[in-house]
């Protein structure tokens, strides 16, 4: 996950040195997020279908090749143009990432664990951030940006080979049985198809979600579907929906923050970068704790409407820092807390609600309408500022959240009677 996205968090902390050196303009610099996410968005369907066909091994070890070609090809460009293609191909191993790395969770960890276990794993983005925000960025200084670019090209290659030799093999998920044929005597076939989450083997067994049961009980023959099915197909829609406006308010802080701290506030490029650093500290932080809170019974669909009103303060304090400057680093850390811990706890609420066979799926609509978000965002963000300044910019991200936070509230009325994970 932290490889996933590590060609825009790149970007978003060295956005002063690429613009100096490169010459691009803050509307070119946004077109870059909207070039990785919107590839993203629109491979996210197809990328969990194939997880759920494939197994999510293959797709890790594809998703960690691709990065480090796009991060080579960034470290590489000369112009705008080389610099948005390498950025549109790192949009493949983010449809990847969500679909595959949801998929071993379900089959390695039993549904205790699954909460704090996608939190840990969700954290791994913010822990990329980290990455481009302080240690990138320092090597940058000592060895240029394009050096620093090219060893986290040669990171995510070697945890390539790693996933290759370390990840059990995957089982390619069979087709059912065919329900009008019978075994003898009434009894199962004993060599009735496994389930189709049964994409991983594990020590050479099937998943342990295998016989897990469905989302809802089967209609009888000639029945319509339970209330309960419509219900389950609802809530990732109604989650892609959230994280569509919650991705455009995150982007544009991912894309812009440490810009507007070097031209708007006088900091120095390190320290700008350092902005992006300390988000991703808050974001691992606020991924691990409020995805284990959402655990809880009853907390999942409650979550992310509070947490998007969060946000909402976290954008205010970055429009104030335009007159208050300290304020930056408390905003900072509040969009990790709130705004980038959000997306977490909606993956928990979508792993909740999976009915078997469609975890990739699921998890692929709803990472869909947050890369989506991506795209729109930072191009929208770059307008208004250069047209009204960075004040007018981080008020457009407060009422992105806000808007999120009021599409969730439906959500929390769904609290009783989701099926754990």
């Amino acid at each position: 996950m932290a490889f996933s996205m590590m060609q825009l968090f790149v970007i978003g902390a060295l956005g002063p040195r690429l613009v100096g050196e490169l010459g691009i303009s803050r509307t070119v610099l946004g077109l870059t997020t909207t070039a990785g996410f919107g590839a993203a968005a629109v491979l996210s369907l197809p990328a969990g279908r194939l997880v759920d066909r494939v197994g999510p091994r293959r797709c890790l070890v594809a998703l960690l090749l691709l990065t480090s070609v796009s991060l080579a090809l960034i470290g590489a460009a000369s112009g705008a143009a080389v610099l948005l293609g390498a950025v549109a191909l790192g949009g493949v191993p983010q449809a990847l990432a969500n679909p595959a790395t949801n998929k071993v969770i379900l089959a390695a960890f039993p549904a205790g664990r699954r909460p704090g276990v996608t939190g840990l794993k969700q954290s791994g983005v913010q822990l990329g951030a980290f990455v481009a925000g302080l240690p990138l960025s320092l090597l940058a200084a000592g060895v240029g940006w394009r050096g620093a670019v090219w060893a986290a090209a040669g990171a995510a290659a070697t945890a390539a080979l790693w996933a290759a030799r370390v990840l059990p093999p995957d089982v390619p998920a069979a087709a059912p049985a065919p329900r009008d044929a019978p075994s003898p005597h009434g009894a199962s076939s004993p060599h009735a198809a496994p389930s189709p989450h049964a994409t991983l083997s594990l020590h050479g067994a099937p998943s342990p979600y295998a016989a897990s049961a469905p989302h809802t009980a089967s209609a009888p023959h000639g029945a319509s579907a339970p209330h309960g099915a419509s219900s389950a197909h609802a809530a990732p829609r109604r989650l892609a929906c959230f994280s569509l406006l919650l991705g455009c308010g995150i982007a544009s802080v991912n894309t812009y923050l440490a810009l507007f701290g070097s031209q708007r506030l006088g900091l120095s490029p390190t320290t700008a970068a350092a902005l992006v650093a300390v988000l991703g500290v808050a974001g691992v932080a606020g991924r691990v704790g409020w995805s284990r809170a959402a655990g809880k019974p009853g907390r999942a669909e409650a979550l992310p409407a509070w947490l998007a009103a969060g946000a909402v303060g976290a954008a205010l304090l970055l429009a104030a820092a335009t007159w208050v400057h300290p304020l930056v680093w408390v905003a900072a850390v509040a969009v990790g807390t709130f705004a980038v811990s959000a997306n977490a706890v909606s993956m928990v609420v979508v792993m909740r609600r999976a009915a078997p066979g469609r975890a990739g799926q699921d998890s692929a609509l709803v990472s869909a309408g947050f890369f989506a978000g991506f795209a729109v965002g930072p191009p929208l963000f770059g307008a208004l500022v250069s047209a009204a300044g960075y004040g007018p910019g981080w008020l457009l991200a407060a009422a992105e959240f806000a808007m999120a936070a009021v599409v969730a509230v439906p959500l929390m009325s769904r609290r009783t009677g989701a099926r754990d994970v």
